[in-house]
Protein backbone atom coordinates (compact mmCIF):
# COMPACT_ATOMS: atom_id res chain seq x y z
CA UNK A 1 0.00 0.00 0.00
CA UNK A 2 1.40 3.58 -0.94
CA UNK A 3 -0.07 6.76 0.75
CA UNK A 4 -0.05 9.80 -0.63
CA UNK A 5 -0.66 12.93 1.70
CA UNK A 6 -1.56 16.49 0.36
CA UNK A 7 -2.28 18.89 3.39
CA UNK A 8 -4.12 22.49 1.79
CA UNK A 9 -4.27 24.16 4.74
CA UNK A 10 -6.15 22.47 7.37
CA UNK A 11 -7.71 20.70 4.57
CA UNK A 12 -5.57 17.03 4.19
CA UNK A 13 -6.19 14.51 1.30
CA UNK A 14 -4.63 11.00 1.90
CA UNK A 15 -4.46 9.07 -1.54
CA UNK A 16 -4.23 5.15 -0.70
CA UNK A 17 -3.36 2.73 -3.65
CA UNK A 18 -2.99 -0.59 -3.44
CA UNK A 19 -4.71 -2.76 -1.01
CA UNK A 20 -5.62 -2.05 2.45
CA UNK A 21 -6.38 -5.24 4.62
CA UNK A 22 -4.73 -6.55 7.91
CA UNK A 23 -0.88 -6.05 6.77
CA UNK A 24 -1.52 -2.28 5.91
CA UNK A 25 -4.05 -0.52 7.93
CA UNK A 26 -1.70 0.13 10.53
CA UNK A 27 -0.12 2.16 8.60
CA UNK A 28 -3.18 4.52 7.73
CA UNK A 29 -3.83 4.27 10.95
CA UNK A 30 -0.88 5.97 12.14
CA UNK A 31 -1.21 8.29 9.46
CA UNK A 32 -4.90 9.17 10.59
CA UNK A 33 -3.67 9.63 14.15
CA UNK A 34 -1.08 11.93 13.63
CA UNK A 35 -3.75 14.10 12.03
CA UNK A 36 -3.03 17.35 14.38
CA UNK A 37 -4.74 20.54 13.15
CA UNK A 38 -6.82 18.93 10.55
CA UNK A 39 -10.42 20.03 9.95
CA UNK A 40 -10.85 18.07 6.60
CA UNK A 41 -10.33 14.75 5.81
CA UNK A 42 -10.53 13.17 2.01
CA UNK A 43 -9.57 10.24 1.70
CA UNK A 44 -8.49 9.27 -2.51
CA UNK A 45 -9.34 5.57 -3.03
CA UNK A 46 -8.53 5.88 -7.04
CA UNK A 47 -5.63 3.71 -6.61
CA UNK A 48 -7.26 1.39 -4.10
CA UNK A 49 -7.57 -2.41 -4.91
CA UNK A 50 -9.25 -3.90 -2.53
CA UNK A 51 -10.34 -3.17 1.20
CA UNK A 52 -10.86 -5.32 4.17
CA UNK A 53 -12.59 -5.69 7.43
CA UNK A 54 -9.27 -4.18 9.64
CA UNK A 55 -9.03 -1.89 6.41
CA UNK A 56 -12.98 -1.13 7.51
CA UNK A 57 -12.36 -0.96 10.93
CA UNK A 58 -9.66 2.22 10.12
CA UNK A 59 -12.01 4.14 8.28
CA UNK A 60 -14.65 3.90 10.75
CA UNK A 61 -11.95 5.73 13.74
CA UNK A 62 -11.52 7.67 11.18
CA UNK A 63 -14.78 8.64 10.55
CA UNK A 64 -15.49 8.98 14.38
CA UNK A 65 -12.44 11.39 14.97
CA UNK A 66 -12.92 13.91 12.06
CA UNK A 67 -16.61 14.17 12.65
CA UNK A 68 -15.89 16.09 15.65
CA UNK A 69 -13.17 18.12 13.84
CA UNK A 70 -15.03 19.40 10.38
CA UNK A 71 -15.71 15.92 8.50
CA UNK A 72 -14.39 12.86 6.44
CA UNK A 73 -15.38 12.34 2.85
CA UNK A 74 -14.56 9.44 0.39
CA UNK A 75 -13.89 10.19 -3.31
CA UNK A 76 -13.19 8.10 -6.35
CA UNK A 77 -14.43 4.97 -5.01
CA UNK A 78 -13.97 1.90 -7.30
CA UNK A 79 -16.95 -0.71 -8.20
CA UNK A 80 -15.44 -3.29 -6.18
CA UNK A 81 -14.77 -1.02 -3.06
CA UNK A 82 -17.93 0.49 -3.34
CA UNK A 83 -19.73 -3.05 -2.95
CA UNK A 84 -18.08 -4.04 0.21
CA UNK A 85 -19.60 -0.58 1.11
CA UNK A 86 -22.88 -1.41 0.65
CA UNK A 87 -22.50 -4.79 1.72
CA UNK A 88 -21.16 -3.84 5.26
CA UNK A 89 -23.87 -0.65 5.78
CA UNK A 90 -20.40 1.61 5.01
CA UNK A 91 -22.13 3.57 2.74
CA UNK A 92 -24.63 4.97 5.09
CA UNK A 93 -21.83 6.05 7.70
CA UNK A 94 -19.58 7.65 5.18
CA UNK A 95 -20.07 10.39 2.70
CA UNK A 96 -18.80 9.49 -0.71
CA UNK A 97 -18.68 11.15 -3.58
Amino acid sequence: MKINKTLNGSALTLAVEGRLDTTTAPELEQEIKALDGVETLTMDFAGLDYISSAGLRVLLSAQKQMSKRGGMKVVNVSELVMEVFEVTGFSDILTIE
